[in-house]
């Protein structure tokens, strides 16, 4: 977080509000997010499909009709098939990663939300890093902290 906070601070330098070609300029802020999806994805399953004939996945029979929910998103980010030491957050590996693709095949598949949704949380964001300093309080150890992710829905 001090290093994107250091970037943030730099790029801004005294500025009393950030715009959004402040944002275009953060390029290791951009990539701390896109790691940060990475390792803890909002919405890890891909939206329930049926089945449109029977079909043998991993040994199981799937019978026609069948509603299935498959777990790609999160998998393929965990799987060290396709990244390194998935586990680990290192932002700079997301230069090259696939998270958020710009190739043409993939962007009509995405979620067409996706620029609107990285744009509020690198503003937000920038804006937290760029006019706190961030501790924990004394006392208090980040191996005291309990980040187990909780997985619910609110109305």
């Amino acid at each position: 977080m001090k290093k994107a906070q250091t970037t943030v601070r730099e790029v801004l330098k005294q500025k009393k509000t950030i715009g959004e070609a402040d944002i275009q300029e953060l390029s290791y802020l951009k990539l701390v997010t896109k790691e940060t999806l990475q390792l803890d994805t909002p919405l890890p399953l891909l939206i329930p499909r049926e089945c449109r004939e029977e079909c043998k996945i991993g040994g199981y029979n799937i019978p026609m009709e069948t509603k299935v929910i498959i777990n790609i998103a999160w998998a393929m980010r965990r799987d060290p098939d396709y990244l390194h030491d998935a586990k680990s957050f290192i932002p700079e590996r997301s230069e090259k990663s696939l998270l958020i693709s710009q190739e043409p095949i993939w962007r009509r598949r995405m979620c067409p939300g996706v620029s609107l949704g990285l744009a509020n949380v690198e503003f937000s964001l920038a804006t937290l890093l760029y006019h706190f300093d961030w501790k924990l309080p004394s006392g208090i150890k980040v191996d005291d902290l309990d980040m187990t992710k909780i997985v619910g829905a609110t109305a």
